[in-house]
């Protein structure tokens, strides 16, 4: 034995082979094993071909009883793959949003808590430097704030595909929405209390677009806090979403305002591109103070971010974190209170959506 901690990685997709190629760059991990349906059709990069492999996640759990698991699945699987591999006796990461219910999502924190396992989600942008930057200046803002922001993304091809699948159990206001809300629950601590949102199916008459029912590739979100903070998320997916003004990350109080602005050099990113959600270029930090005339007494600050991990980069802080976690014993608590605090107000907009009513919280 090494005395590293061998990985079940579940799930290659975009994500799943971001971590798995994380975990063979950190000193203490060994991917022992990797599990896909299609597993037999996948060419797999150099440094994970030594890997065993699976089609079937029992299976596998049961033939390479790893130390760690990482699911990067479809969501409808997140939390029945977390609690089974926490009850082997594995420590797990899995990729947000935790499950598709918060019922589910209480259970995978419950049998954590009772196993001692560590339970890591995927909320990638609390491992971003410049979006930890960016949550340290909107709490110098004061109360209440209000919250701006977006995620569209204009996706064709392979993109469109992966969106398609992703609609068949999740819409984008809770798949992408969680990242967003955990970042404004991470700026106020205050209780989320309403959450009203509408949504809109543009797929309508498209060829090789079969969508459940009541399912929708646009969605808007409103959250009250209880502190009168306000917040507004948007998210779209489809070939025929906009490219105007796909990014948006805005926090205003009555101190100023914080936004992740795109550099001149980054005006021509596409929405699809994955490292343009996370890439945040440069941070505008502006003051509300005025001088005696009753003119702005503060310039703007900007701060330069452009020397910025890219997505894979972020995949292996994720992992690294998850090693530290295990390693020295950290307390999870508040990071997993935290992911259904945010999964919560995803699925009551995902419910105002669907039922046309303002769901309290």
């Amino acid at each position: 034995m090494s005395g590293k901690l061998r990985v079940l990685a579940v799930g290659l997709g975009n994500m799943g082979m971001s971590h798995a190629q994380a975990y063979t760059r950190i000193d203490g991990y060994e991917v022992a094993a990797l599990c896909e349906r299609g597993i037999a059709k996948r060419t797999l990069p150099p440094e994970l071909q030594a890997a065993q492999r699976f089609t079937d996640y029992s299976e596998a759990l049961k033939a390479v009883q790893p130390d760690v698991v990482s699911i990067s699945t479809w969501s409808d699987s997140h939390a029945a793959y977390a609690i089974q591999a926490m009850e082997a006796g594995a420590h797990v990461f899995v990729e947000k949003p935790l499950a598709d219910t918060v019922e589910d999502a209480e259970r995978v924190v419950a049998v954590a808590k009772r196993t001692g396992k560590k339970l890591v989600i995927g909320y990638i942008l609390r491992h971003h430097p410049s979006w930890i930057k960016f949550i340290e200046l909107a709490k110098t803002l004061g109360a209440p704030l209000v919250f701006r922001m977006n995620l569209n993304q204009q996706s064709s091809g392979k993109q469109w595909e992966d969106h398609k699948k992703l609609l068949q159990s999740l819409s984008p206001i809770v798949d992408c929405g969680v990242h967003y809300l955990d970042v404004w629950c991470q700026i106020t601590r205050a209780k989320p209390v309403k959450v009203h949102a509408l949504g809109a199916r543009l797929t309508d008459g498209m060829a090789n677009v079969d969508l459940p029912v009541g399912m929708y590739n646009y969605g808007t979100l409103q959250v009250a806090f209880d502190d009168g903070s306000v917040g507004w998320y948007e998210a779209g997916w489809g070939p025929m979403i906009s490219e105007t003004a796909f990014f948006v990350k805005d926090v205003i109080g009555p101190k100023g305002s914080v936004s992740i602005v795109m550099a001149e050099t980054a005006s021509d990113a596409k929405s699809a591109d994955i490292n343009a959600h996370t890439k945040t270029n440069r941070i505008l930090l502006h003051h509300a103070d005025l001088d005696a005339s009753g003119a702005l007494a503060k310039p703007d600050e900007f701060f330069d971010t452009t020397d910025e991990p890219d997505h894979d980069a972020l995949c292996e802080r994720e992992q690294r974190y998850l090693l530290k976690a295990i390693r020295e014993n950290l307390d999870l608590t508040d990071h997993m209170s935290d992911a259904i605090r945010s999964l919560r107000i995803a699925l009551a907009a995902d419910r105002s959506v669907r039922t046309g009513e303002v769901v309290t919280l």
